[in-house]
């Protein structure tokens, strides 16, 4: 079985709904983790938003970046430039891969504003991981 890790800074938002969407599209053929290099706690948006697209990250945890399990990964996936530079270093054998994605929790504006870009972010999340999980378990679109 395939080991995905996805990293953020504060393990909050994007590597949650990565985790999430990476479970549901995976059926269960993945072990998948995430973490962040400065965990925050789950933000509650991007419960609501991935909870808008039937995927509960109700009772993911916010995790420090575990050395073992990124020792044991097949891939490791980081969502922002500080979680790719403050990566702790891993085996040659595991692939790494970054996705530069925007933090929505850094959003302003109106509510309507910020939960805007919160899906355009899950939006963007739930393409990448679904061709990821596609090309990983080899499955036709």
């Amino acid at each position: 079985m395939k080991r995905i890790v996805f990293l953020c800074t504060g393990n909050s938002c994007r590597s949650q709904m990565a985790e999430g969407f990476a479970r549901r599209y995976g059926g269960g053929r993945l072990e998948v983790y995430s973490a962040g290099t400065a965990p925050a706690g789950v933000n509650p948006r991007a419960v609501a938003v991935m909870r808008e697209a039937g995927v509960d990250i109700s009772g993911q945890d916010s995790k420090a970046i575990d050395r073992e399990i990124l020792a044991r990964a097949d891939l490791v996936i980081t969502l922002c430039g500080d979680a790719r530079e403050q990566c702790p270093v891993v085996p040659a054998k595991v692939q790494q891969r970054h996705w530069d994605l925007e933090d929505p929790a850094r959003a302003e504006g109106t509510e309507n504003e910020i939960m805007a870009k919160f899906r355009a972010v899950r939006d963007r999340i739930s393409e990448s991981v679904h061709n990821l999980v596609q090309e990983i378990l080899d499955l036709p679109d």
